[in-house]
């Protein structure tokens, strides 16, 4: 029996379904996740194959770099997900997902973007930038 887990934004505008593994639970600290936000981002990954976007025609798109894409509901504003150009993935915000959502965390990247007010001391590894096994887009420290 494959995995399906469900989720959607705040006001419902937007749904998802994704089928299969998701990927442990990134967080991402860079100034970009952090002024999007508010905090970081705490995302989780799925083939793009194995999602389905309820309501897409509300999911705006904003290309913060040359390199991704962040989705996030044009009606209520909730970051929903941040996909690469050129890759077969899609990031999905964990908080999107209904619970039990079932995740994992992972680890941290960017953190050395990371805001001053808060720490960061849950033991998960942390990253300075990006990490090998995530592929990120290119930031410049305090953008």
């Amino acid at each position: 029996m494959t995995k399906e887990s469900n989720g959607s934004c705040l006001c419902g505008a937007v749904r998802f379904r994704t089928r299969g593994a998701l990927r442990g639970v990134v967080y991402c600290h860079c100034s970009q996740c952090r002024k999007q936000t508010g905090l970081y981002y705490a995302a989780t990954d799925v083939d793009v194959s194995n999602i389905v976007i309820e309501g897409e025609g509300n999911v705006t798109w904003y290309a913060a770099s040359d390199f991704a894409k962040r989705g996030f509901c044009r009606t209520c504003g909730s970051a929903l997900f941040w996909k690469r150009n050129d890759a077969d993935k899609i990031s999905i915000l964990a908080g999107a997902f209904d619970l039990p959502s079932g995740l994992t965390a992972e680890s941290h990247i960017f953190v050395a973007d990371r805001g001053d007010f808060y720490a960061i001391a849950d033991g998960l590894p942390q990253h300075a930038l990006g990490s090998p096994s995530v592929a990120v887009a290119q930031t410049r420290r305090n953008e």
